[in-house]
């Protein structure tokens, strides 16, 4: 009877898609409740990746049968970071681009006020607006799934470390032990 090993990409997929359903719901929540973008709330949205990737890896070693090499638990934990970068700055894209399209024009608002602020001509400021107005969606969605998945290498990093554990030779089955006196 063969036995396959657990797919990491599929368990990956999984929780990161578990993870921007979640995202989803805080996004709306914080826009139905009118919170402050810039409060420390807005870390709140860091708990659930973190815990997701810990779950993530911690599948992958429970399908593995309790043992998991360092390298594979961060394997399935950078897949994660991956796939949820994607999959969130996708979010992140039609978010800024179509279903709330005036959060773009408040940063842009913030962007020209802190311009002025900092004696930037109306010409440099108004540069910036185009250049927002263009490519801002774009950026950001960009710049989240680079950073997203960088951040998730880091907790990946971490939790792997924390979960790895290698089978000894008395976790090993008898027909698999080595006599060492033959």
């Amino acid at each position: 009877m063969d036995t396959f090993a657990p797919n990491p990409t599929k368990i990956a997929s999984k929780w990161a898609i578990i993870y921007v359903v979640v995202t989803i719901v805080i996004t709306y929540t914080f826009q139905f409740l009118n919170l402050d973008q810039n409060s420390p709330i807005k870390y709140v949205i860091y708990l659930p990746f973190i815990a997701f990737c810990f779950l993530t890896e911690k599948e992958f070693k429970d399908r593995l049968g309790g043992f998991v090499t360092f390298g594979k638990a961060f394997s399935a934990g950078f897949r994660y970071a991956l796939f949820t970068g994607i999959l969130y700055s996708l979010f992140l894209f039609i978010y800024l681009k179509v279903l709330n399209p005036t959060i773009m024009q408040t940063l842009i608002d913030t962007q020209e006020a802190a311009l002025a602020n900092k004696g930037q001509s109306q010409q440099a400021i108004d540069k910036s607006n185009r250049i927002m107005t263009a490519y801002g969606p774009v950026l950001f969605a960009v710049g989240s799934a680079i950073s997203t998945t960088i951040f998730g290498c880091i907790v990946s990093l971490v939790s792997a470390a924390i979960l790895k554990r290698e089978p000894s030779v008395y976790d090993m089955p008898d027909e698999q032990k080595i006599d060492p006196t033959v």
